[in-house]
Parts: structure tokens; sequence; C-alpha cells
């Protein structure tokens, strides 16, 4: 293997100053990209929707669990995929290994969830086996078909206006490898991180940065600490 040139110390920093600057365009990018998002319009949800789940059947709002936002990824597992029954796809449980805990998102008032055409006990004993904990859906109707998933994974973003449900973003093929963070699942949703330093549409919520992160546990039970030092 042909290796870089080894350098001092001096030199070092210096190269990786002048990939700073590069980083720090990439940053300014990806911000004025998810501003696009939060000005993309909306697609109405006409159709009705329902999903299996450990309680039972559920609607497409029901999914959303009384938050405003719901963002959905399809995981291919189900007979006919590799690894069935043992395993969703591979890809599938790289994205379902890299979700972080739900209680930030939840706190910025929006759900994640994955939907599948597995019933739920295979559903479930995956879960158990893998140590995941997320909500996991049976599809159980057109609804992969409809948003794009039925042949290749994604994530689609939905918001909730009252009774109505809006589908505002999707994402597919090699983005999903972006998401998995609380920060760009919110990136792709329709307001975004809720934070007063994003350019936003006017009247969207927002708060100050930093101030609405809590320990995953404690999200509605105590104010968030200060740090001392």
């Amino acid at each position: 293997m042909k290796t870089p040139p080894i350098v001092s110390p001096q030199e070092w920093d210096a190269a990786r100053s002048r990939l700073l600057q590069a980083e720090k365009q990439l940053t300014r990018a990806r911000d004025a990209l998810a501003a696009q998002r939060r000005r993309m319009p909306w697609q109405a949800v006409e159709r009705e929707y329902a999903f299996d789940g450990p309680g039972g059947r559920r609607s497409l709002p029901d999914l959303f669990d009384g938050r405003r936002q719901l963002v959905v990824y399809r995981a291919f597992f189900e007979p006919g995929v590799t690894g069935w029954p043992d395993h969703a796809c591979p890809g599938c449980s790289m994205v379902a290994d890299h979700i972080g805990n739900l209680a930030h998102l939840n706190a910025r008032d929006t759900t994640l969830v994955l939907a599948s055409r597995a019933p739920q006990p295979e559903i479930e004993r995956v879960k158990e086996r893998m140590g995941w904990s997320m909500p996991w859906y049976t599809i159980t109707d057109g609804f992969d078909a409809d948003f794009g998933v039925d042949e290749w994974h994604g994530t689609n973003a939905f918001i909730r206006d009252g009774d109505r449900v809006f589908r505002t973003y999707f994402i597919n093929a090699r983005g999903d490898e972006a998401l998995g963070s609380t920060w760009s699942y919110l990136d792709m949703t329709a307001l975004g991180r809720q934070e007063t330093w994003e350019d936003s549409p006017e009247g969207y919520p927002q708060t100050p940065p930093y101030e609405w992160w809590n320990w995953h546990d404690e999200y509605g039970t105590t104010e968030r600490a200060e740090p001392t030092g």
C-alpha cells in the first residue's frame, strides 16, 4: 500500500486546517440543503393504510404515536429476502444497528418506526435476537408501493396537521447511509431540528440550541442540568 507522506506536527496541522475549510463548506451546504427541505411542498396522503403492530392493527396516523412528525424506514425483512427468516437484509440490518436512542427524536415531537412485510412474530423474534427496540410494524397493503419502497429500501417523512397527514420528504439508495443519528433524521423532516439558528419558514417551532438536550431517560421529568465544567 502506498501511504501518504509522513510529515511534521506543524505540517500536519497546516494540512488539516486546509481540509477543515472544505469540511466547513460541506457543513454549510448541508445546512442549506436542509433549509430547502423545510420549504418542500407537502403531498397529501389521501388513502388509508393499515399496519400490524404488537398491539394489533394500526393506521398511518396511529404510527405518529401522538407526535407531530413521523419518519418511516422500509426495512426488507420478508420471504425471498436475503437472511430470511433469521435476519433482515444485511443493509437494512446495518441501518437498524445505527439508529440512536429514540428519546431524543421524541423530544422534538418526532416518531421513528420501521416497516416490513414480515409478520409480527417474526419481527419480534429478530428484534430480540439483534437487541433492537425501535417500533417495527407489518405492512398489510400498498403503502410500500405508494411511497417508493416496494422494491428498494427508503425513508419517508410525514407530518400531521390536525387529522390530515402529509408526506414531506423521501430519502433512499445511498442517502440512507447518512441516516441513523438524531440530527440526520431531524434534518430530513419538515420542521428540522427546530432550533433558532436554522433558516426555517416564519412561524416554524424553534427553541435555542442545546437547551432542549437532555439525558435520554429524563426527558419530561427534570430540567436539564447546566454544565459546570
